[in-house]
Parts: C-alpha cells; structure tokens; sequence
C-alpha cells in the first residue's frame, strides 16, 4: 500500500512538470491557444466540432473554407497554417500547409495562393479537402502566429515547417471540423 501511494505521488509530480512544459507537436496539431494571447480561428462555414459543408470537400467544388483569425499577438511578424486529418487510416493526412503568410485577420474562400505553399499529403501544393474513405473524420485547422519569417524553400512538408518554427510562436489557435461521406 505504502509503495502504492508512493508511486501515485511520482506519478503525480511527473504528470504536473508536464502539464507547464513544451513538449514536441504530435502528428496532428493540438486544440488549443497558447501564449497567452486568446487567438481564435474561426469559420463562416462551419463552426467548432461541426460538419464542414461538401463545397469544401472532395464531393464538392473542393475549395478551401472562409477563416477568420482573432486576436492576433501585435509582435506577429508572418503567420503558418496547418490543416491535417489525425483519422486517416494510414497515419495523419495533411490537407495543406502554408507559410510565409501576411499577417491577417483572414483567409478568403477558395484562396488560390497563401503565402508560400507547403507540400500536402497527396504531393501537391496548396489545399486538398477533406475525403475521407469511410467513416467520420476530424479536420484540425491550425494558424501560428510567428516572431519571425521561417526562411523554407516552397515545397516544405509539415514536418519541417513544424520543426522550424520551433521557438518562434507566439500564440496558435485551431478549429476542428468534422466530414464524413
């Protein structure tokens, strides 16, 4: 019992030095601000945890959605954008990747170029919407606000772009939509 409690405490203790320490991204980006600034992402088109509407999708016209960014820390000098698909049954599908963005407070449906482009899952630069094979799937949008540009050749996978900008963001912000066929 004794060794039980002890256990429980360092387990405790452990879980608590985490909880305020950075830790590497994992292969979808995480719901939530940081940096204390209270930066959202938002969307005309769908809102938080509901359905993104087929015009965005591959059963549709496949255009990026409408969004809007809040809040953004007045030290920001470049902002990224991530959309990935930790649900794809062959690991996180990244749907698109854009650097080297202007600072803005949004990004206008069906935007032919944003920044630099990134290289998507599929190969191909730009924004590829959700198409799930089968069943629901969570589509994680994710903006960083950065204090300096990243300096990546066009054609960056998310890997590197995530590794680059570490020690660079000052707050991110994501909305996660939800598409199935």
């Amino acid at each position: 019992m004794l060794a039980t409690r002890a256990l429980i405490g360092v387990l405790t203790a452990a879980l608590a030095a985490c909880g305020g320490a950075s830790v590497d991204r994992p292969e979808h980006t995480a719901p939530e601000t940081t940096g204390g600034t209270g930066m959202q992402l938002t969307s005309t088109a769908f809102s938080e945890g509901n359905r993104i509407p087929s015009k965005y999708t591959c059963d549709g016209a496949g255009v990026s959605p409408p969004l809007g960014i809040a809040d953004i820390p007045a030290a920001a000098k470049t902002l990224v954008l991530v959309v990935d698909d930790p649900d794809a049954p062959r690991g996180t599908w990244d749907h698109w990747v854009a650097y080297g963005i202007a600072v803005t407070d949004r990004i206008p449906e069906g935007v032919a170029a944003l920044g630099t482009s990134g290289v998507n899952s599929g190969g191909s630069k730009g924004y590829q919407g959700p198409c799930p094979p089968s069943g629901s799937h969570r589509y994680f949008f994710t903006v960083y606000a950065l204090d300096a540009p990243l300096g990546l050749a066009p054609g960056a996978t998310k890997a590197k772009v995530l590794d680059a900008i570490k020690g660079h963001v000052l707050a991110e912000a994501t909305l996660m939509g939800l598409y199935s066929r």
